[in-house]
């Protein structure tokens, strides 16, 4: 029982982390690895830089770049109501988006539209889905509206989640030429997305500097959202180290216990051991019939171990929605550390075993 709970811990555990891990790289491959975003970095003075209001365009005319969209940052909070001070922002950062955004990110609007050359000169508003949430905003109705310090715009779509942006699910969208007229904003992007062609996003990556920024070309951050996915993929190793440890406790708890019965086994078959002695068997003959008794326990443990950790990966990432990933050599290794547990915790019983006095060992105990 205790090798069956320890295998199966660190089966289940190595199961379901390649399931996730699974399930995320297959998650970044729906997604794509060829975007790319740009923003102003620091200049060297520390300050924080800007980029030109070129940039976007000068960004599409690198021929393997397929879209491009920009979002500027603008000074202003989202509201419910003009009842509330403008320092309650519900962490919601407000941007001017082009109406490009939703294909270059491959974004998808769960309700309404999301703002096109028209809605782009009105005061119109589209949130991210954790936007949405936090203003209370579960399903758009007519004539629904936001307070944006001074000025009620209808809000008009909400975004479904973005995994490769998450901080844009904390975000809310209004058109470049309503943000300039109302809240002058200027054109200058704060961060610029880009898909490019996914055989040439290394290639492109290195031009972007040059071409974002021309007169400072260092001042210019390019980072790819699908790295930070990757990361996440690796995050969890520390943990999964942690349940490692815990399930080899078990196994060590489950040798020790192989270990206690086998001992006890030699005393209460003493009898038995004295009467093969006595029929002419070899020391070498006890003490292999006790290791493979010890190693006959663990295997049976192990193989239930295995069948017990692969049926809870296969539950658990199915419930998740996960692709299902045991490693094989987890199972083999299983199995292996199973029999090597098992030849250890016999040893010492086998040993005794055969050095036990054939008279001795037929004398009954008194």
């Amino acid at each position: 029982l205790g090798i069956a709970i320890g295998i199966a811990a660190m089966i289940g555990v190595l199961g379901i982390s390649a399931s996730s891990k699974a399930a995320l790289l297959q998650q970044i491959d729906d997604l794509g690895t060829n975007l790319l975003a740009v923003q102003a970095g620091q200049s060297v003075f520390g300050e924080q830089a800007k980029l030109p209001e070129a940039a976007p365009a000068m960004v599409r005319r690198i021929p393997p770049v397929e879209q491009a969209a920009a979002i500027t940052s603008v000074s202003s909070s989202v509201r419910r109501t003009d009842y509330i001070s403008e320092s309650e922002t519900n962490g919601i950062t407000l941007y001017a988006a082009e109406s490009e955004v939703t294909d270059t990110l491959q974004a998808e609007v769960g309700q309404g539209r999301f703002l096109d050359a028209a809605t782009s000169q009105t005061p119109s508003i589209v949130l991210g889905a954790v936007a949405a949430e936090r203003l209370g905003i579960a399903s758009i109705d007519e004539g629904l509206m936001v307070y944006l310090n001074g000025h009620w715009f209808n809000v008009i779509g909400i975004l479904d989640p973005l995994p490769l942006n998450p901080d844009l699910d904390r975000a809310a969208f209004i058109g470049y030429p309503v943000a300039e007229k109302l809240f002058d904003t200027k054109a200058n992007a704060s961060i610029i997305y880009l898909r490019t062609h996914p055989d040439q996003v290394e290639g492109v990556r290195a031009l972007l500097g040059r071409t974002a920024n021309p007169e400072s070309p260092n001042e210019v951050q390019v980072s790819r959202p699908s790295d930070a996915l990757e990361a996440k993929a690796t995050v969890d190793q520390n943990l999964t180290r942690l349940l490692l440890g815990l399930g080899a406790v078990a196994l060590v708890v489950g040798g020790v216990g192989i270990a206690n019965v086998m001992v006890i086994s030699v005393l209460e078959r003493r009898s038995e051991i004295g009467l093969r002695r006595a029929l002419g068997a070899k020391r070498m003959h006890i003490a292999g019939q006790f290791v493979a008794e010890s190693i006959m326990l663990s295997l049976l443990g192990g193989l239930a171990g295995v069948g017990l950790g692969a049926a809870v990966t296969q539950s658990y990432a199915s419930r998740q929605g996960w692709l299902v990933d045991i490693p094989v050599a987890a199972l083999a290794a299983g199995v292996g550390i199973s029999l090597a547990v098992g030849a250890l915790a016999g040893l010492y019983p086998a040993i005794r075993a055969a050095r036990m006095d054939p008279a001795e060992a037929v004398h009954p105990t008194g």
